[in-house]
């Protein structure tokens, strides 16, 4: 693998993914509080209608999208649509690339956390869009009526509202946003099949670039980073304080209604599920406890190092779809070596994978 060579693994094949794992939806439709109960219902069910859509639409055949030939590839060319709390896409434009920011500060914040996270790609990695060629971002705000997620939907970024008693905004955390668009990068190079280890590391990529969005727009460091996915999105009511937690896996929430975060941070723990896609939302949290200890071991800012590492292994074209996390960890020493040589960053990645259980060769 030559560092910096960019690759796609086979062509991409979208697939639907969410932001808020299943296993926290089925918590909230069962419960007592039928108001808490219907929201999570109605969204578990938009949810397997767009993943079915998507299926359908993978085997017709969508149409191709293409910069506008005007486009800079190193420039962004967003478009905001208002879906008014309808379920049609993309809904109503309401702010285009270059637009003043208008009276919807959702709309505003979508079109930020798009143009945060071209920016992060392009900056670090050099990478035109999320698929490497320019790709127009478009996203749809205000989607169905409290509607308890966000997604990608393997051509646009799709935004609910929230029901107001469990989640918030979901334009709220800048790295939902990146962690939503990051599934498109993964689309278009390795293309890691959804489902089992390689769904979770899928899960798990999203979550290490959504965190480097939101550290590399607050310029922050990897010590003074909280690690955290979704901060800011659950309700008051709730107690936790995000989705998810790379730094402490399993520690994000412990709440009456949504029950307690189910991720592993070590293969001892590993879970073992039908549902879910196979676990791909909660042994994530094994691989992106391993992105943290070594970007907290490298100090500095982490999308510099650790997060070139990760890159070089999503985008080098060895990456196979069905990839295990053995098969990534070892990669990912493959690209520390080939870029960084025998120092502090290969032996912070052969640390960490040991630290979480996961075999390298």
């Amino acid at each position: 693998m030559v560092p910096g060579m960019t690759k796609t693994n086979g062509g991409s094949e979208p697939v639907f993914c969410t932001v808020v794992p299943p296993h926290i939806l089925d918590k909230l439709a069962q419960h007592e509080d039928p108001a808490l109960a219907a929201a999570a219902r109605k969204t578990l069910e938009r949810d397997a209608f767009e993943r079915t859509h998507r299926r359908l639409t993978t085997v017709i055949g969508a149409p191709t999208v293409a910069p506008p030939a005007t486009a800079a590839a190193d420039q962004p060319n967003r478009t905001i649509y208002d879906a008014r709390h309808g379920t049609d896409l993309p809904g109503r434009k309401v702010r285009g690339e270059g637009d003043d920011p208008g009276k919807d500060a959702t709309a505003n914040r979508a079109y930020a956390g798009l143009g945060a996270t071209f920016e992060l790609y392009l900056k670090a990695y050099e990478r035109q869009s999320i698929d490497g060629s320019g790709l127009p971002l478009d996203a749809s705000v205000h989607y169905d009526k409290d509607y308890n997620n966000a997604f990608w939907n393997g051509e646009q970024m799709v935004f609910g509202d929230g029901d107001g008693e469990i989640f918030l905004d979901f334009t709220i955390p800048i790295d939902v946003i990146g962690h939503e668009l990051t599934h498109g990068v993964t689309q278009y190079t390795a293309n890691l099949t959804y489902f089992g280890q390689p769904g979770a590391l899928n899960e798990s990529l999203s979550d290490v670039f959504g965190s480097l969005i939101k550290q590399y727009t607050l310029g922050q460091t990897a010590a003074e980073a909280d690690w955290l996915i979704g901060a800011g999105l659950l309700a008051p009511r709730v107690t936790g304080k995000a989705l998810r937690s790379m730094k402490a896996p399993g520690t994000a929430y412990d709440d009456d209604v949504l029950g307690k975060d189910p991720q592993p941070a070590t293969m001892d723990d590993f879970v073992r599920t039908g549902r879910d896609n196979g676990g791909v939302h909660i042994n994530s949290g094994i691989p992106n406890h391993a992105f943290y200890l070594v970007a907290t071991a490298l100090g500095g800012h982490a999308w510099e190092k650790a997060g070139q590492i990760w890159y070089d292994v999503l985008t080098g074209g060895e990456l196979k779809k069905d990839a295990l996390f053995t098969d990534f960890a070892s990669l990912t020493v493959q690209a520390a070596r080939a870029r960084f040589s025998e120092g502090d960053e290969l032996q912070a990645v052969l640390k960490a994978w040991e630290q979480v259980g996961v075999r390298t060769t």
